[in-house]
């Protein structure tokens, strides 16, 4: 009985190791959406930590670049890197033992988290890493790295997305202030059709005062045209 308890201690740590990189080496997941995953990213993960390509600089939670490229120099490929984004999102650890500024549970599940891992697993550590550049100036920039076109209409950014109000028919005679507001506050005045709480409501503190003034004047130059116009 002794001898069969010395074989089977080791036998379950090898099967807790086993299970360990098999959760850490991804599953390089088919069906996963990157591009959709960094929208994802933006919204939810920005805010506390940085990653160059997705031009975040949250300081809350770990640097995702810093964490992540000693492990490119050492071979592992994106596939791993998804995996164990994976299983700290399942499972978030508390940092230094706070819960006031651990990462919360379930902020991304299913495919969601499928598509945030993916991403995170191909760009965290990349040298050189930067968000994709587009034409229109520096408001064309922030709409575009922020993801506004994937819950937004706006014929200019070459964006469809139908979550949100198409902003060619809502935002033509609004004032700056009032598109202003908007970001920083999206609850305020919800157009009709939509529900609350489906934009963030974190933008006022992801980007600085001066990417939403320039956000605002491209959106009021582009929206609908170029109407431009206040009501007031």
């Amino acid at each position: 009985m002794a001898r069969a308890s010395k074989l089977i201690i080791p036998l379950l740590a090898l099967l807790a190791l086993a299970a360990l990189v098999a959760v850490a080496s991804g599953c390089g997941t088919t069906n996963a959406d990157p591009q959709r995953g960094r929208v994802l990213f933006v919204q939810r993960c920005g805010e506390c930590h940085t990653l160059a390509q997705a031009g975040s600089t949250g300081a809350v939670g770990p640097n995702l670049d810093h964490a992540f490229a000693a492990a490119r120099e050492e071979g592992n490929d994106s596939d791993t890197i998804e995996g164990v984004v994976k299983a700290q999102v399942e499972y978030p650890r508390e940092n230094n033992g706070n819960p006031a500024v651990s990462m919360p549970a379930h902020l991304v599940s299913g495919q969601d988290l499928d598509d945030v891992a993916a991403y995170v697993g191909e760009w965290a550590g990349v040298p050189g890493a930067a968000p994709p550049k587009v034409p229109g100036g520096p408001g064309a920039q922030v709409f575009a790295s922020n993801g506004c076109g994937t819950c937004h209409t706006l014929a200019a950014a070459e964006a469809g997305g139908v979550t949100g109000p198409n902003l060619d028919e809502h935002l033509p005679g609004e004032s700056q202030a009032a598109v202003e507001e908007m970001i920083k506050d999206p609850n305020a005045e919800i157009v009709k059709g939509y529900p609350p709480n489906v934009m963030p409501q974190t933008y006022e503190q992801m980007l600085s005062q001066k990417e939403i003034e320039d956000l605002v004047k491209y959106l009021l130059e582009n929206a609908g045209g170029g109407s431009g116009g206040s009501k007031g």
